[in-house]
């Protein structure tokens, strides 16, 4: 462990005062990297803006798949709320790639999930964005089971949250009740990037775009991994019935 400014204010110290300077400047550092939570150079140049926290997507893909492998193989709605996280990330296809894997496969044990978990506690945008993620995927079966609260609590805990804190965030991420069709047109919608008023032509070709660049057939013949392969076929599969709904409301085939 390295604490940033302590070590900077004991190199000020000794250039301006000496052995009692560097003391001092040691020991204003110390409470200084205390106060912000710092504990590497590292968290020193993500705070400065001058490092990306690179990490963060992939943390957050290793958390959402131990929930979906909670209780069990990880269902269709779990992979298509990872499929969601992708999307409103941005994610291209290589991290996609990279989520994907992670998502099936973890990356850290429980001593190291748990550094990196406190290692952000005192960010609290990242902290609530990672626990807002969390519960999305909690909740992507329509229900959180006494496990998946669990898991989801303790990981508050780690960043630095108190569980009424935590609760908070898993009641105003909980899905709200909505006419199954009409939520499923305006989620049809936006899986197909389109509008309500799109002719169909412009659906047809959205469709089809979506489709060549997510289907498992073409993605099995550039040597995608097992975990991508799954996700493409969830994701086909979500594409498939989006264009069905869209079609049968706008009355073209």
């Amino acid at each position: 462990m390295v604490w940033p400014f302590a070590l900077l204010g004991a190199l000020a110290g000794l250039l301006l005062g000496g052995l009692p300077g560097a003391a001092l400047g040691a020991l204003l550092g110390l409470l200084l990297d205390r106060r912000l939570k710092l504990r590497s150079w590292r968290q020193l140049a993500e705070r400065l803006g001058l490092r990306p926290a690179e990490d963060d997507h992939e943390l957050l893909f290793h958390l959402l798949g131990r929930l979906a492998r909670r209780e069990g193989p990880v269902q269709e709605a779990h992979l298509r709320q990872a499929c969601r996280e992708m999307g409103e990330l941005g994610l291209d296809e290589r991290a996609r790639q990279v989520a994907s894997w992670i998502f099936a496969h973890g990356m850290l044990g429980v001593d190291g999930l748990r550094r990196s978990l406190q290692r952000l506690s005192g960010q609290a945008e990242r902290v609530e964005r990672l626990l807002r993620a969390c519960w999305r995927m909690a909740w992507a079966d329509g229900r959180v089971s006494p496990a998946e609260r669990e898991l989801v609590l303790l990981w508050g805990r780690w960043l630095g949250r108190s569980s009424a804190q935590v609760e908070a965030l898993g009641r105003d991420c909980a899905p709200l009740p909505a006419p199954p069709e009409a939520d499923g047109y305006a989620q049809a919608l936006r899986l197909l990037g389109i509008h309500a008023d799109s002719d169909p032509d412009t659906v047809k070709r959205a469709y089809r775009r979506l489709l060549s660049r997510h289907h498992p057939d073409k993605l099995a013949g550039a040597g995608a991994s097992p975990a991508r392969l799954h996700s493409a076929t969830a994701r086909t599969r979500e594409l498939h019935e989006a264009y069905r709904l869209v079609r049968d409301r706008h009355g073209f085939r």
